[in-house]
């Protein structure tokens, strides 16, 4: 049941993330890939909420959507290659990227965790 669950969540993670990242880079992308920055963001946020609401015990709704949904949703790996492809073409660019999705991601977490927080 487990692995179904995050199964689930992980094939809804990767068609909610392609759906934005689409729309956003249809709509946003200036310089920067900024549907993957605001799906890691996001994702980070809901990540938080999450986790200070009901805690870190695994339960179902832990294994669909942190795991899976979330697991799938947010990308390490398309922050890599964009990352590399901004190198390539202007360092600053490719700095500033890395210092907006770990900063902004990173403040999303503590925020949708405080939010949640039961403390």
């Amino acid at each position: 049941m487990n692995i179904l669950l995050v199964a689930l969540g992980g094939a809804m993670g990767a068609i909610t993330r392609y759906l934005i990242t689409s729309f956003s880079d249809n709509l946003l992308y200036y310089q920067l890939p900024l549907g993957t920055l605001i799906v890691n963001i996001l994702g980070c946020f809901a990540a938080g909420c999450v986790v200070g609401f009901f805690g870190t015990k695994v339960t179902d709704l832990y294994l669909f959507f942190v795991i899976g949904f979330l697991g799938s949703f947010t990308t390490m790996s398309a922050f890599s290659l964009q990352t590399m492809e901004l190198y390539q073409g202007n360092n600053v660019l490719g700095l500033i990227y890395i210092i907006l999705t770990f900063t902004l991601t990173i403040v999303a977490t503590y925020v949708g965790w405080q939010i949640f927080s039961h403390d």
